[in-house]
């Protein structure tokens, strides 16, 4: 049988918790910050959103792999998770115009994963503890093997990740004819956020995250965009000063998530590691300049201290979240740069959020004017 490989294995938190499971019929050991997703639909961009590098994806979803994966439905260039953790794996899957099953998906990269365990008891834990570091266990290593392997991987406080996943040559991405010109830092951007520009008349030149600002304005760009990606910003230095020099020119600025955190370093606000992040595609959201709520998706584990940015002259609040009163978006007074701590290229029903990429163009129009 083609699964019968399903052995029991094990995922184990770095404070010495075991939850059990079995293999999906994978066998090896992976390693990285355990989190978990609140999304019903969507794990293949979860997947391979580069913002999940380095991390162990758990699915509150209780159903994984019923609709298989497509080819078109891609954040960036593969998987990008460490390894999953889920309640029920399905191998065989119901949608006509599937390319593949998610086993034959995970099969080509090797992904670990463990299936079968107690994901409800699971995602308390997590919520009470906070997000820590873990392994997948499935080749039955001895658990105090596991502990030392485990205990010398790094938090991911601290951690700089970005230059793992960002591209290393500049590649372009739209029609080179449209009206505007984006230069976008990619610090692990993905691949509908650049749709999403390409459909409002933009032509994107992609830039490694430690492109001088100097390259930058070669492009001649019409508008600078600072994008997602993983791990904790304030590591970044050479980002933030990068930031630094494309406020100083008044050039149109968006940023999200980890763009989003950079503009706030650049200024002097602090970030901070969350308890326990924000994932998944149905966190709400105040627009407090509209009124308006939004349904928003997002992928977090810093945040911009709220506080310091009160106090900023220089900065205003525009989104809240609603769960916790973090920011989930700001916008600087004096220049026209805005960003938000969530993802509008996302839309995974509603598209509430969507109109931060016209807000963008709209910025782009009156500076050009």
């Amino acid at each position: 049988m083609k699964y019968s490989n399903r052995n029991q294995a094990i995922l184990l938190l770095s404070d010495g918790t075991v939850f059990h499971g079995k293999s999906i019929g994978i066998e090896g050991t992976t390693f990285g910050e355990v989190c978990f997703n609140t999304g019903m639909t969507g794990y293949q961009e979860i997947f391979t959103d580069p913002s999940y590098f380095g991390q162990i994806m758990v699915a509150t979803n209780s159903h994984i792999g019923n609709y298989g994966v497509h080819e078109d439905e891609v954040d960036s260039d593969g998987i990008k998770i460490a390894g999953l953790v889920c309640k029920n794996f399905s191998f065989n899957y119901s949608r006509p115009d599937a390319s593949e099953g998610l086993f034959e998906y995970f099969e080509k990269v090797n992904l670990v994963a463990i299936s079968d365990v107690d994901t409800r008891a699971l995602v308390r834990y997590i919520r009470d503890n906070g997000a820590m570091n873990a392994v997948i266990c499935t080749d039955g290593t001895p658990l105090e093997e596991l502990k030392k392997q485990l205990a010398a991987v790094p938090d991911m406080k601290g951690l700089e990740l970005a230059s793992t996943v960002s591209t290393k040559e500049p590649y372009f991405f739209g029609d080179e004819k449209a009206t505007y010109r984006i230069a976008a830092l990619d610090l692990g951007i993905k691949t509908n956020i650049l749709r999403c520009l390409a459909e409002r008349d933009c032509y994107i030149k992609v830039f490694p995250y430690n492109t001088s600002f100097e390259d930058l304005k070669a492009f001649n760009p019409d508008g600078y965009f600072l994008s997602n990606g993983p791990g904790d910003p304030d590591p970044l230095k050479g980002v933030q000063e990068v930031a630094r020099q494309i406020l100083a020119t008044d050039v149109p600025v968006f940023g999200i998530c980890l763009g989003h955190q950079i503009i706030a370093l650049a200024n002097g606000i602090s970030t901070y590691k969350m308890f326990n992040g924000h994932r998944g595609i149905n966190h709400p959201v105040m627009n407090v300049i509209t009124n308006r709520g939004e349904i928003t998706s997002q992928n977090h584990g810093f945040a911009v201290v709220r506080e310091e940015l009160e106090k900023h002259p220089d900065f205003e609040i525009t989104h809240v979240h609603l769960n916790d009163g973090t920011v989930a978006g700001m916008r600087m007074k004096n220049k026209s740069c805005f960003s938000v701590q969530y993802h509008p290229e996302a839309s995974p029903g509603p598209h509430d959020a969507r109109y931060l990429f016209d807000q963008f163009v709209e910025n782009i129009k009156l500076a050009k004017n």
